[in-house]
């Protein structure tokens, strides 16, 4: 094993267009030596969200210059780097198909070894990049797509603990967002509007707060937030600052409740760490500042380190899907076959049960 690996990371799976050559040195330290990312969201903001068509297209035209404005920033040739990472799922298949073809070319161009990565996977290291984290340690991706409470036990070993039924929080979010008119992408347009609201004026619902497991469920809270702008209707600024003011405080608490039970079972399994554990928040969501802080709350409660990556590193980036590969390359695994095909759908547990689509019961709860 070289002392020092360099990989090329690629990143298409919803609507940002990344590339990035980052460093793993002998003693292990992760260095981002070029990080570029071109983000579509004028192109996508006049929908109220991401059109899987327009964001492919998008893709095949920016690729190529991202990941030679990549290389130049990082002062390298392709022939110099050890190998390609690409993402090849869970996301939108036409962007998977644009970034995990292009990364297969320039592997069979340069000679160099493939890894297809698990976009959940660049997520859930992203902290061993940034902070160092050992293993074990628990992640909560929070974003338009996911909301799991994971476990971490090492490279490629994912026990999923908790995930979301029916909607990811960062489409509640949107979808609140776009109900009272406020712009894409949602979650910052309802924060801002939250900060001049009244929390208390609505009893908004907190789905599932109070039982055992760790799943989440925001598909009721949804409704009743609609039908709260419906009994307002016509809703004025005053109302619209009310109703996400009274929606964030729903889902801080529920996250405090759903959450704080994880963190409690990761003390119960295990007790003789010898160190502090960390929870890893990742994902758009995590830019929240009133679900920051509450999370930061919640670990000093229960003596956990709370890790959060620079949030341009807890959104879609191809840092972490190049860290993602050197993690793997370093521990010697076998690189991927150049007939790997992408997956829209690619849980990180695979022994996990699918959810989603059962959340109907969820939502009354």
């Amino acid at each position: 094993m070289a002392s020092q690996l360099r990989i090329l990371g690629i990143e298409t799976s919803c609507d940002e267009t990344a590339a990035s050559v980052v460093l793993r040195h002998a003693d292990g330290r992760g260095e981002i030596v070029s990080d570029v990312v071109l983000s579509q969201l004028e192109e996508h903001s006049l929908y109220g969200g991401v059109v899987p068509e327009i964001a492919a297209r998008a893709h095949v035209e920016a690729l190529d210059l991202l990941v030679e404005e990549a290389l130049d920033k990082a002062k390298t040739r392709l022939l110099d780097i050890d190998a390609v990472a690409a993402t090849a799922g869970p996301g939108l298949i036409g962007g998977l198909i644009v970034g995990l073809m292009t990364g297969k070319a320039l592997a069979r161009a340069a000679g160099k070894p493939l890894y297809a990565i698990n976009h959940l996977e660049g997520h859930a290291l992203t902290a061993r990049l940034t902070d160092g984290v050992e293993f074990p340690y628990l992640m909560l991706l929070v974003s338009g797509g996911h909301t799991q409470l994971v476990l971490v036990r090492g490279v490629g070993d994912y026990v999923r603990w908790g995930t979301t039924i029916d909607d990811a929080l960062g489409e509640a979010f949107d979808k609140t967002a776009k109900l009272l008119g406020l712009p894409y992408p949602g979650g910052p347009a309802v924060e801002r509007a939250a900060a001049h609201g009244d929390e208390k004026r609505f009893a908004f619902p907190r789905p599932l707060v109070g039982e055992a497991r760790l799943d989440f469920s925001f598909s009721g809270l949804k409704t009743a937030v609609r039908q709260a702008a419906e009994a307002a209707a016509p809703v004025t600024e005053k109302d619209i600052a009310d109703i996400c003011a009274s929606f964030q405080r729903a889902i801080v608490r529920t996250m405090d409740d759903r959450i704080g039970r994880g963190l409690k079972r990761f003390h119960d399994e295990f007790p003789g760490l010898g160190r502090q554990p960390a929870l890893v928040v990742a994902g758009g969501v995590a830019a929240n500042k009133a679900l920051r802080a509450a999370l930061l709350a919640l670990c000093e409660r229960h003596s956990f380190r709370f890790i959060a990556p620079p949030h341009h590193l807890c959104t879609d980036n191809a840092a972490m899907i190049a860290w993602a590969g050197l993690e793997r390359m370093a521990l010697g695994l076998p690189a991927d076959d150049f007939s790997t095909a992408p997956r829209s759908r690619w849980p990180l547990d695979s022994k996990a049960e699918a959810l989603i689509g059962f959340g109907k019961r969820g939502a009354k709860a």
